[in-house]
């Protein structure tokens, strides 16, 4: 198993659950056709230093324990829900992410296959950030994927919504759209802030910027009356999009620390909305392996 059982312990901070517990063991109990989005993360399986996750199953084991998984967010997904996975391979593993989409065509149809891009060089010059790999063979890793999966495959987004404005304000009128906006396209350019320190991470290996679960979240759509879940929560991102857009969120993961600086980001954006606290919170103080 990726991650060791242990007893849950559920906090609630405002509209929204946070969970100590395993997200297997979590989610198996929630009620079925109970979440309009999920938006999450998991352990990419890649050697990633997590505090507690084995991130480095025979690949087989891990493509199992994630189907498992899946087949339990498949059950709490309402029929017009939608599933954004994010997930990455690497330069060694470059078939992961494949393998497990191609597997869990038994449970979803995959309606979306967006591209997150870090960093990209246009020219000369280089926009965001990315992780760089020391390697006579293989060029850097500057995009990641995000899966977005339905039931059906007939779910009716939010293109506009998500989408950015036009560059050529003659399109506007020329295509008969009634605002500026067009459809972004399956590639999202979602650069990190410059990060020099893991402090600046929240000690956490692979985080994302509050940007992406909010494009993910645009996409499908939302109101006040929406409930998303992370069953990888991690230091909290997705949870904090969910409040800055008014929506309820369901975060769980197994790490006490991850969860205590989620509900410190959680707190801080219920006190100054619109906020997230960032990097200058304490986070490494005795107090961060309290239970929640």
């Amino acid at each position: 198993m990726a991650q060791e059982k242990v007893r849950a312990r559920r906090e609630a901070l405002g509209r929204h659950a946070l969970i100590r517990g395993d997200a297997m063991n979590v989610v198996r109990r929630m009620a079925d056709r109970s979440v309009d989005v999920v938006v999450t993360s998991p352990p990419y399986n890649i050697g990633l230093a997590y505090r507690s996750y084995e991130d480095r199953l025979a690949e087989r084991d891990y493509i199992d324990w994630m189907s498992v998984i899946c087949a339990q967010i498949a059950r709490v997904l309402k029929a017009d829900g939608s599933f954004f996975l994010n997930i990455a391979g690497s330069s060694s593993q470059p078939w992961l992410p494949f393998e497990l989409i191609t597997r869990l065509r038994e449970r979803f149809v995959l309606q979306n296959h967006i591209v997150w891009i870090k960093s990209i060089a246009i020219e000369e010059t280089t926009y965001g950030h990315f992780k760089p790999v020391n390697s006579s063979r293989f060029v850097n890793h500057n995009h990641e994927h995000v899966f977005h999966l339905t039931h059906k495959g007939d779910v009716r987004v939010q293109r506009l919504a998500a989408g950015v404005p036009f560059t050529d304000k003659t399109n506007i009128t020329r295509r008969r759209h009634a605002i500026d906006r067009r459809c972004r396209g399956n590639t999202w350019f979602i650069p990190y802030e410059t990060i020099r320190h893991r402090k600046e991470k929240y000690l956490h290996p692979a985080p994302f910027p509050v940007a992406l679960p909010t494009a993910c979240l645009t996409l499908h759509g939302y109101d006040e009356n929406t409930v998303l879940l992370d069953p990888f929560m991690g230091t909290g991102t997705s949870l904090v999009a969910a409040e800055q857009l008014g929506v309820r969120g369901i975060g769980i993961d197994i790490d006490t620390r991850y969860v205590c600086v989620a509900r410190r980001r959680l707190r801080a954006a219920l006190a100054n909305p619109g906020s997230d606290p960032g990097p200058a919170m304490d986070i490494d103080d005795d107090r961060a392996d309290d239970p929640p």
